[in-house]
């Protein structure tokens, strides 16, 4: 039922007009945002820069708070690249990537690009929850080369409807970054969901416009632990690696931004 009304709703409209009032620096209303995200998830502003919710301009510049210097510790050759809880994670075969015990989907339509790097590799999956920090780091060393919006629809991505509804994660609006690295190639890729009021990758002050795809060619040097990208509300982040790695997580498992992962 809760995948059949999503499919129902306007989500593009709702998710702007959500965006719109989340981005409000009007008082009364970004307090009862916050205050209400709060009040209904487990959210530590301890380890945020502002611990006061009244040191936010609006509900967005809350969603997307930096933490404290030193509040997460950054180690392994591979680490997290958010806070969240691994979805789904093991090795590729083909163009075939698992997204739940019940649906697979293809990595192809995922980059939205034909490449057959990843036919033998492995992946993860990490889904962020609301209470979750929203920023999206680099796992590894490398420079990005190549970028690309996707733009798609704005289904939830929780496990309830990853669950149910196939290929969730291809077709939802996704930003896909290309990575060289030293072991070979890497793609990290920011998943949007309902909701979501926009995807802002770190080279720019403003989340890309939505339906509109943007390829972006670039060659910029990324060391591990440096920020890629905020969610706007939602998400998940999928890595994808060309080689078979044994990771040292498991799905279900709850990992923190920075976490080794292998």
């Amino acid at each position: 039922m809760f995948v059949f009304l999503q499919r129902l709703l306007p989500k593009h409209w709702l998710s702007r007009i959500v965006g719109m009032v989340a981005a409000s620096e009007i008082r009364f209303i970004k307090s009862a945002f916050i205050k209400t995200i709060c009040h209904f998830y487990p959210i530590d502003l301890s380890e945020a820069e502002r611990e006061s919710v009244d040191d936010y301009r609006s509900f967005n510049d809350f969603f997307t708070r930096a933490l404290k210097p030193g509040a997460r510790t950054i180690s392994g050759d591979l680490c997290s690249p958010a806070d969240g809880t691994v979805a789904a994670l093991g090795h590729l075969s083909g163009d075939t990537i698992i997204q739940s015990k019940s649906h697979n989907y293809s990595v192809n339509t995922l980059l939205a690009a034909v490449t057959d790097e990843y036919s033998a590799g492995s992946f993860i999956t990490i889904y962020l929850a609301p209470h979750n920090y929203h920023r999206v780091h680099v796992p590894c060393d490398g420079e990005l080369h190549k970028a690309a919006y996707v733009p798609g629809d704005l289904f939830s991505v929780n496990q309830t409807t990853a669950d149910q509804l196939p290929g969730l994660f291809a077709r939802n609006e996704r930003l896909v970054c290309h990575f060289d690295r030293q072991e070979g190639a890497m793609a990290v890729v920011m998943v949007g969901a309902m909701l979501v009021a926009g995807i802002k990758p770190a080279w720019s002050d403003k989340p890309f416009q939505p339906r509109l795809q943007v390829n972006i060619e670039m060659k910029e040097t990324f060391q591990q632990g440096d920020e890629l990208g905020q969610f706007l509300m939602g998400s998940t982040a999928i890595l994808l690696f060309p080689e078979k790695l044994d990771f040292r997580v498991s799905e279900g498992d709850s990992v923190q931004m920075g976490q080794p992962l292998v």
